[in-house]
């Protein structure tokens, strides 16, 4: 995608994802991009495919961790707009985990509608769009600090969504019990729910460096309830306390 919207200033493509999470997610809404050592896909594009195709049976081919990969992208699509979603994944996991070609097609097909709409109302991810990043702000760093092949993008977000879920509560919105709940759907897809031992500090610095952040001012996704979300920014210190409880130096 990055090559087809930088060769000739931009040249037709179609998709063919073979992953799950290319399949819900990223080979929907037209990013492309690549990764730098300063952070994730920094060099990139918005360049449309003229076409996705789909075929779910590829997923077939998958190793499990890939499954689960996928499925951290199926799950924020729950959390940051879909409570009924959220309680339909929270029945179909296991169906969705081993490749169940209804449910795994039912559900392919109602991330990608999700994504559809909200790139319809906003391509360039000037408001409503930034809500799919629900969990990529602390995952991004996860996946910087780690050199970007420890964990796969989907775990960094599964990771990233109970941090993001821990700072929803001590902003004051979501409960304990709603922390518990975010963790075990993660932790049901088959998804690492934290990782210990990195820097904080470094994490942060990450943060305001990546293309989320606006002047340096990092804006975080936060639920205000299951299957609900709003942008903000957070107190540092806050922020701080959720990487602290992650175990986190």
């Amino acid at each position: 995608g990055f090559a087809a919207a930088a060769y000739l200033r931009g040249v037709s493509f179609i998709q063919i994802p073979t992953t799950l999470l290319a399949q819900v997610d990223s080979s929907v809404g037209g990013k492309t991009g690549v990764n730098l050592p300063a952070g994730k896909n920094l060099i990139g594009a918005f360049h449309q495919p003229s076409l996705v195709l789909v075929d779910p049976t590829v997923l077939k081919t998958l190793p499990a961790r890939e499954v689960s990969a996928g499925l951290a992208e199926v799950v924020k699509y729950g959390f940051l707009g879909d409570a009924a979603f959220v309680a339909q994944l929270e029945t179909d996991m296991q169906a969705l985990r081993s490749l169940d070609f209804d449910t795994i097609e039912r559900t392919v097909e109602h991330c990608c509608r999700m994504k559809a709409a909200i790139v319809h109302e906003d391509e360039r991810e000037g408001g409503v769009r930034a809500k799919l990043n629900l969990g990529h702000t602390f995952g991004h760093a996860v996946e910087k600090l780690t050199g970007y092949g420890t964990y796969l993008h989907g775990e960094a977000v599964g990771i990233g969504t109970v941090m993001a879920a821990d700072l929803s509560r001590r902003l004051g919105y979501l409960t304990a019990e709603d922390v518990i709940r975010v963790t075990n759907l993660v932790k049901a897809a088959g998804l690492p729910v934290r990782v210990e031992g990195l820097s904080a500090a470094e994490a942060y610095r990450a943060m305001q460096g990546d293309k989320k952040s606006v002047g340096g001012t990092i804006r975080f996704i936060v639920m205000t309830a299951v299957g609900k979300t709003v942008i903000e920014t957070a107190d540092r210190t806050l922020v701080f306390d959720v990487m602290h409880e992650a175990g986190w130096a």
